[in-house]
């Protein structure tokens, strides 16, 4: 799909006339971190697995500018937009990482469009970076090297791709399943020094933008100023990239949120604990619908005046054909920042 000139691949599975739950994958990864989610999420939902710009086979621009927050949150509007979303057809939104950072800003700046948005391993970005551990290998250390031009992307290549088996430390461990041919999947993706410049553009942007006010105090936690997206989010109890405390700190800017913690899962929990982590999405994006069904009289009850109702939930209601619009948005301004990085 065409967007403002920049070509954005994605996959797509499901009924095309279905509410559209779009994924965002982090770094450094494609649409094919989601292949464990595609095939649930599908049976409820049209699911669209888009390979964000810079990543995968979307186009890979490599001027800095074209990874400025109100780029990115703009193309992925009209992106959204192109597919059918609107005020009246809303989508779900799942990001993870780097994804989910992207999907913060837009479910800020474009709130109307969102039903509910799920962040899986990344706090809110007004928290994430003054959280980063040590401990990370993508840390503040990291970030200030990202900020030189060349040298990040041709230290990436060496070492038969560093970061990649940095980050995917999970799946070299189950060498009994094809978990290892997804490795080789993510090196063939990222194999050139093309294919680096666009991925690593996001760290030399994101870090110095926040989410503002609209009052004229200095946080969001004025009810005005907080998130109306219902949010999920979620992390891995073993995962060293961030901070629980981060996750927590979250919260101050929504208005109604669940934290779940999944055990035995580190950064990527949707890859090693796919399983819990489907049902924990299936059962916070599917709608029920309530339906009141007449219960017989308990025959022990000496009668009963009236009758009894019962709930019963049925996973239905899905959205319908979708229409653009992204002309009129209430938008909650972010703000670059100006800042230096220090070792």
């Amino acid at each position: 799909m065409d967007v403002k000139g920049v070509k954005f691949h994605y996959v797509e599975c499901g009924d095309p006339k279905g509410m559209i739950v779009i994924l965002l994958h982090g770094f450094p990864s494609c649409w094919i971190s989601w292949h464990h989610q595609i095939p649930t999420l599908s049976k409820h939902f049209r699911v669209i697995a888009v390979d964000l710009k810079g990543f995968g086979d979307s186009d890979k621009p490599s001027a800095r500018k074209s990874y400025r927050v109100e780029n990115l949150v703009n193309e992925l509007a009209v992106f959204l937009s192109m597919l059918g979303v609107d005020d009246q057809n809303k989508c779900h939104v799942i990001g993870h990482d780097l994804g989910a950072l992207l999907g913060w800003y837009l479910v800020h700046l474009w709130p109307n469009c969102v039903s509910k948005f799920v962040a899986i391993s990344c706090p809110h970005p007004n928290v994430h970076w003054e959280y980063l551990p040590p401990s990370s290998f993508f840390n503040k250390n990291w970030i200030c090297f990202s900020q030189l031009p060349y040298l990040p992307e041709m230290d990436a290549l060496q070492s038969d791709l560093k970061i990649i088996n940095q980050c995917y430390q999970h799946l070299s461990k189950n060498k009994e399943n094809d978990d290892l041919s997804y490795i080789d999947a993510y090196k063939y993706t990222f194999s050139r020094t093309e294919d680096w410049t666009g991925a690593i553009n996001y760290f030399r942007n994101l870090p110095f933008y926040r989410i503002e006010p609209r009052s004229n105090n200095d946080s969001l936690n004025k009810e005005e100023d907080m998130l109306q997206v219902p949010c999920l989010l979620i992390t891995g109890s073993k995962d060293v990239s961030v901070q629980m405390e981060s996750f927590i700190k979250s919260t101050e800017f929504l208005k109604t949120s669940t934290v779940r913690i999944i055990d035995n899962a580190s950064h990527f929990p949707h890859q090693e604990q796919p399983k819990v982590v489907n049902d924990l999405l299936t059962s916070y994006l599917v709608r029920v619908k309530v339906v009141q069904k007449e219960l017989q009289p308990r025959q022990n009850s000496g009668g009963i005046v009236g009758r009894m109702k019962d709930i019963v939930s049925s996973t239905v209601q899905y959205g319908n054909t979708l229409k653009d619009s992204v002309q009129k948005r209430n938008i909650l301004p972010i703000t670059a920042m100006t800042s230096s990085c220090q070792n």
